[in-house]
């Protein structure tokens, strides 16, 4: 897995134990930080702080685009999976469309359900094809 990846993988750690412990993500980032002997990969870091700045609109953008699903019945992995590659895909410029969404797939794959890669693959793919009237 490459550096980015794991930043990615340890940014959904983060984030998803912010929203089951109901902490932000910054707590629950700096407790990783005083309480392991892990260094925190400074793209974990932009991830975590993009998402959550950017998390009203992210939800939104979501929210609208996921026919027949609200975010509260979305699973909470796939949820913050979904955040992660939304970020990335409209927000995050170093990181090509088409690899946002192959890498939030990839997280699906091995971090969820067998049903949450076509998911989070189509719900993202929608977003890509929407970009340019998303961020206008």
């Amino acid at each position: 897995m490459s550096a980015r990846g794991k930043a990615r993988n340890r940014a959904l750690e983060v984030l998803f134990e912010a929203e089951q412990r109901s902490v932000s993500a910054f707590d629950a980032l700096k407790a990783r930080r005083e309480k392991t002997d892990l260094v925190v990969n400074p793209y974990t870091v932009e991830i975590v702080e993009g998402v959550v700045s950017m998390q009203p609109t992210i939800d939104e953008f979501l929210q609208t685009y996921a026919q027949g699903w609200t975010l509260e019945r979305m699973p909470a992995v796939d949820r913050i999976i979904l955040r992660i590659g939304t970020w990335e895909l409209l927000y995050n410029d170093d990181v090509p469309d088409g690899v946002a969404v192959s890498e939030a797939v990839a997280l699906a794959k091995t971090m969820s359900t067998d049903e949450s890669p076509a998911f989070i693959n189509g719900l993202l793919g929608r977003l890509q094809k929407l970009k340019p009237s998303l961020l206008a």
